[in-house]
């Protein structure tokens, strides 16, 4: 039973109310269609549960949701907060607009309020400088000034050169995206024998032990199409739409992420034009700028997000649950390396052998 964000690698924490699934503290189910996710508290997205006990922990879900007086409802979905603490959300049979805005309106809205307060923070904590300067001495101010910038200058630095994808390619390679190289993704239009596609820049095999203090700039292009593509967006598009989303932004992306049946058509058309500055203009076949997907208007990228998900588990509940648990698996190792990379070696065997393992 795996315990980690598939998204963002953070503990999705307990219940005690779902015995068969005492995992996370919000659930969503839909037993019509035999669907468990929990939901991250951290990013607000929906990790697919693929194990064989669903059925058990959705039939308890049912039973709890209904049992509880403390809910609130629309025809098609309802939310209920259990005693323990536990949030159940219940899928009846929304139209897909509905479900996305349910699905999606905190995860975006969450995002939106994390940026306006980090983004107001910053400004904070530079306009204290020179107001604490000149409290401790010039000279402790100019020391603040510094330090604050070399700081700045130091996690700027650890920011770009990071790992922030790891991307499969047709042959099963894992290729290492730092962020640095993540805006380099290009979109490739539809060819005659080809689906849509995406130009990807990774670090080169060289380099992929390489500590990130000491990344160079040795590094490698592949183009990937159809459903390779369509994963290596799915990882890549949370980072360009890190500000979030207003409620008409979201209401915009919604209405372009359901306007058609076939994920797929979403992003043919998309890959088809490139733009800039919220204009758009045809695409020539010539990878630019403009044709970057960090580039795409922000309404069309949170609909190509949402897009990307919901094919991803179409694919986990078509008989492709070994991918979903091998993503689950890789989620629980990438959070283990995260909490032990600043730890000496010693430690970390320390550690290991207190807990018997």
């Amino acid at each position: 039973m795996y315990s980690t964000c598939l998204f963002c690698h953070t503990e999705l924490g307990a219940n005690e109310a779902v015995e068969h699934f005492p995992i996370g503290r919000r659930l969503a189910f839909d037993a019509a269609k035999g669907r468990l996710w929990v939901v991250c508290r951290k990013c607000e997205r929906w990790n697919l549960t693929p194990i064989e006990e669903r059925w058990e922990a959705i039939e308890e879900c049912e039973r709890s949701y209904r049992g509880t007086k403390l809910r609130v409802s629309t025809d098609h979905i309802g939310l209920a907060r259990l005693a323990e603490g536990l949030e159940l959300v219940r899928i009846g049979k929304p139209q897909r607009p509905e479900f996305a805005a349910w699905r999606y309106g905190d995860q975006f809205g969450r995002r939106r309020r994390k940026y306006i307060i980090q983004g107001a923070l910053a400004v904070a904590g530079g306009a204290t400088i020179p107001l604490v300067g000149p409290m401790l001495g010039l000279s402790m101010g100019a020391i603040g000034g510094n330090l604050f910038s070399l700081a700045n200058a130091g996690y700027s630095m650890y920011s770009s050169r990071r790992v922030v994808a790891r991307v499969h390619d047709s042959d099963g390679t894992v290729l290492q995206v730092r962020a640095r190289d993540a805006g380099e993704a290009e979109m490739l239009p539809p060819t005659a024998r080809e689906a849509w596609g995406i130009r990807l820049t990774y670090s080169a095999p060289s380099e992929r032990a390489t500590p990130w203090w000491r990344y160079g700039t040795n590094q490698e292009q592949t183009d990937l199409r159809g459903g390779d593509a369509m994963r290596a967006a799915a990882q890549l598009l949370p980072r360009f739409n890190v500000r979030g989303a207003s409620a008409r932004q979201l209401k915009s992306a919604i209405a372009l992420a359901t306007e058609y049946e076939d994920p797929s058509t979403v992003f043919d058309r998309t890959a088809r034009i490139a733009g800039t500055n919220g204009s758009w203009r045809p695409f020539d076949g010539s990878p630019t700028e403009a044709s970057r997907l960090s580039r795409v208007p922000a309404e069309k990228r949170l609909a190509l997000e949402m897009v990307s998900h919901e094919e991803s588990e179409r694919r986990a509940l078509e008989g492709e649950l070994s991918v979903l648990e091998d993503a689950w698996r890789e989620a629980e190792e990438i959070a283990g390396i995260s909490d032990d990379m600043f730890l000496p070696e010693d430690i970390s065997r320390r550690l290991t052998e207190m807990k018997g393992e």
